[in-house]
Order: structure tokens, then sequence, then C-alpha cells
């Protein structure tokens, strides 16, 4: 499991990661908000943990952002702002949790690995399901194969039923992205899988909700 942490504290950053390394998670430590954005459309993960007073961008201003372009990632915050306001905006934006400092670090772990357990859940789609943790495709009870790229955009879309994706979130499934291949692509994911994935003209692709 992948995560990116902001935090601009450079001793808690360091404490933080080197807590969530020792527990078997991969961590991409940042220290401004410019620098998340950079990150989050360099590579995908599976978390953002997002301390909110940080230099450039604040972690809501950044979160915003995202969400605003279909970037769906769960979050959390971690802040020494603890007023009924910014909590609320927090959530209002789309954060998945709020923890306020100072906190014991052990606590955020248990945080996260409540919040990534939800997500290792089997999905369940019409007559397919899917197990993210060990990627998984079951159709009518059946496993079905899926080559390296077919499950990348199989994770992405079981993950975001009903949401429209950017079709830059779905090239980075793809070795050699362009539109033609990813037109392909998707072609022989929908042929394999029968899922009525559809095109919305100028932004991307959803896979509707049954």
């Amino acid at each position: 499991m992948k995560i990116l942490l902001l935090e601009d504290d450079y001793e808690l950053a360091e404490t933080l990661e080197e807590l969530l390394e020792e527990n078997g998670y991969e961590v991409e430590l940042v220290h401004t908000g410019n620098d998340a954005i950079d990150a989050s459309y360099e590579k995908s993960y599976d978390l953002y943990v997002f301390d909110i007073n940080v230099p450039d961008l604040s972690g809501i201003e950044l979160l915003e952002s995202l969400r605003n372009a279909d970037d769906n990632t769960p979050a959390i915050f971690i802040s020494a702002l603890v007023d009924l306001n910014t909590i609320a905006k927090g959530f209002e934006v789309g954060a998945d949790d709020y923890l306020k400092k100072p906190f014991f670090p052990e606590e955020l772990l248990i945080r996260i690995k409540a919040k990534l357990s939800q997500l290792s859940k089997d999905i369940e789609y019409k007559n397919i399901r899917y197990s993210p943790s060990k990627r998984e495709l079951f159709i009518d009870g059946k496993i079905t194969s899926l080559g390296e790229v077919q499950e990348c955009l199989c994770d992405i879309f079981m993950h975001n039923i009903g949401n429209v994706l950017d079709k830059s979130i779905l090239m980075e499934c793809l070795v050699h992205p362009s539109d033609t291949a990813l037109r392909v692509a998707l072609n022989k994911f929908k042929k394999i899988t029968g899922l009525a994935i559809k095109n919305v003209r100028g932004i991307g692709y959803i896979l509707e909700k049954s």
C-alpha cells in the first residue's frame, strides 16, 4: 500500500515515515503543498495523509483541487487546527478522517489500518466480485485471468464505480500511453469482463452504478 504523506514538521514527518514503513507501507514524504500536487500527478497512491497548515498550498486547498480533478483517493487530515470551521471544511472538501495534533503516532497507524482494511474488502458489481487485496476478479463465481494492463484498469474502475475517470488516470496503466492505446486496452478489458464502460466525451470514462 502506497501512502503520500504531507507534513512540514520534519521531526514528526520522519517519525511517521519510519513508523509506517516499519509496518509495511510504502511512503512518499513531501513537505509542501506544491510538492504534494506534483507527487500526486506523477504516481498513484492508496491513501493521502495531509497536514493542513503547510507552505505553498494548504492541505485543504490541495485536497479540494485533487477532488475537482476526479482524484478520489482516501484522505486523512492531521492538523493542530481544531476549530470547528476548519474541521467542517476538511470533511466538506472530501476528507475521510481528521486527526487532531498532538497525537500518538500509533493512533494514526490505527486509523490508516482501519481505512485501508475497508478498501481491501471484496467489491461486488452485478455478476462480478473483485478482491482488491489479491487483485483477483471473479465472473459468475469463476476466477478470470487478467493481464497487467487490464488488472490495473480493473482496480481503478472497481474502486470508482459511478465516477467519471479522467483519461490521464487510466493512461497510468499503459506502458506506452496514447489515446489509441487506451481505446485498445479498454476494448480488450470490456471484452474480457463484459462491463459496460461508457465514454464521457471530452472527459474520460465511467463504469456506471448498477
